[in-house]
């Protein structure tokens, strides 16, 4: 089913929701806070009003900043080549971390409004007890009327252990601090249906009330010129915030006084509205925090009784292991199609599974010489990953607004 959002529609809902918002993360990319001089400081002095002013209205604020390599890079005059080594990306940002700080603080001291540097790794997310420090470190910042200003901690990060962007990063603090608003700031101005630059009939989309294939679709047509994300990360992050039922905005960070614009109701970019449902932050963190480290393929049986009963998944209705992982470790469970349906930890290393796989709970005992759980995931460890981000009225769709 396609629901057509209406232009008074799509205008009500994004004005309710910017004006319930209390807490926001804001996340701004490197085409933005950067020109051909390095930082822009007049763009990061125009950002820190703005984020001052959200603060003055009682909101809490959280600033995900890109920035720090493009500034190490043009503090270093080192020339971006196609296959460059993590260790010259991770000395650039060690350069460039310090000189986004000062620039941020520069600015928002000039407005009495305290900031404090975050900078974290997945480590720090994927560990349990680390990941609610930071949230309760973010928290207590809050507490203190500070805006905390996150980054990557590129220096330390390994490529394997990296977000891969600070779109995710963003998206990740978003759901952890249970914020109502996720405002991706980028130089492309919005989603559009098609090709701008190519495609003349090609239109802005102004509010997503569901993010479908044909909307990722829709990602391959704009493109940034600074950065790692793109739009097809800042779809899926999007698509992360949705799920916990909050909202966010993609649109461009240079135009004036863009966050005052947002919260006076000017239409702009493009405004995705929350999910249907909302997982709790555990799950959250199972589903979208933590790195998947194997993939179990179910059958139809299993599919339907993940995903219509709400059931534990059991042995029997895995037909294939792949990878290799040891209890407790988070995995994915794909359809015969190839199609993601859940996330979850397992009950069972690689090593059971590939032995217990197809057979009856009844049969593990017996197999292994002992049951340990009659789950390989139970339900309660376990996330649905198809249909999140459905919103209440309908499947997608899309306003198209004629300026």
């Amino acid at each position: 089913m396609t629901f057509q959002v209406s232009k008074d529609d799509g205008l009500f809902y994004r004005q309710t929701l910017f004006d319930q918002a209390k807490r926001v993360v804001i996340k701004v990319g490197s085409a933005v806070l950067t020109n051909d001089n390095g930082l822009d400081l007049a763009i990061i002095a125009t950002i820190a009003r703005q984020v001052s002013f959200l603060q003055s209205t009682g909101r809490e604020v959280i600033l995900v900043s890109s920035g720090a390599v493009a500034a190490g890079r043009k503090r270093l005059g080192i020339v971006k080549t196609p296959h460059e080594e993590l260790k010259v990306k991770q000395a650039l940002a060690a350069t460039g971390q310090g000189l986004l700080m000062q620039a941020y603080e520069q600015a928002f001291s000039e407005l009495e409004q305290p900031v404090a540097q975050v900078l974290l790794t997945h480590a720090d997310l994927s560990n349990r007890g680390r990941y609610l420090n930071v949230r309760n470190t973010i928290l207590t910042l809050f507490e203190f009327g500070v805006v905390p200003i996150i980054n990557e901690n590129d220096t330390v990060s390994a490529e394997e252990l990296r977000f891969s962007d600070n779109d995710t990063l963003g998206a990740l603090m978003t759901n952890m601090i249970g914020a109502d608003m996720f405002i991706i700031l980028t130089d492309v101005d919005s989603l559009y249906t098609g090709n701008p630059s190519t495609d003349a009939t090609a239109r802005p989309i102004y509010t997503v009330a569901s993010i479908t294939r044909e909307i990722e679709k829709m990602a391959g047509n704009a493109t940034s010129a600074l950065g790692t994300g793109g739009m097809m990360a800042k779809i899926r992050a999007a698509k992360m915030v949705a799920a916990c039922g909050g909202c966010s905005f993609i649109g461009p960070g240079k135009h004036p006084e863009i966050l005052k614009a947002l919260f006076s109701g000017e239409l702009i970019g493009t405004f995705f509205l929350p999910g249907h449902g909302k997982i709790n932050r555990r799950k959250h963190w199972i589903a979208y925090v933590l790195k998947p480290q194997g993939v179990l393929v179910v059958d139809d049986g299993a599919r339907r009784a993940l995903i219509e009963q709400g059931k534990s998944l059991l042995p029997s209705g895995i037909t294939a292991i792949r990878g290799s992982f040891p209890v407790g470790a988070p995995v994915q469970c794909l359809d015969l199609e190839g199609t993601v349906v859940a996330a979850g930890l397992s009950n069972y290393g690689s090593g059971d599974l590939e032995r217990i796989r197809g057979r009856k709970t009844r049969e593990i005992a017996g197999i292994l010489g002992r049951k340990d759980h009659d789950e390989v995931i139970h339900r309660d460890n376990l996330v649905l990953m198809v249909g999140e981000g459905q919103h209440p009225r309908g499947a997608l769709q899309q306003e198209h607004f004629a300026s």
